[in-house]
């Protein structure tokens, strides 16, 4: 359901942020490290500290505008 939203995404700001997924299944050190416990998490990082955290399926533009805060 997310997946098509960060693709348009990573599209969009392409040039100006870097756009990653994780599965979580396969990478649980990941998950462990930053506290991922719910499916879909969206983490937004600033020069490798975590700056933003979502949790669950929000519409395009809570992404968007947590983005563009930090650019």
């Amino acid at each position: 359901m997310l997946g098509p939203v960060i693709e348009e995404i990573a599209t969009e700001y392409e040039g100006r942020v870097v756009v990653g997924k994780v599965d979580v299944d396969s990478n649980q050190d990941y998950a462990a490290k930053y506290g991922v416990r719910n499916i879909p998490t969206v983490l937004v990082f600033q020069n490798g500290e975590v700056v933003g955290r979502q949790v669950g399926v929000a519409p395009k533009n809570t992404y968007t505008e947590a983005l563009d805060s930090l650019l």
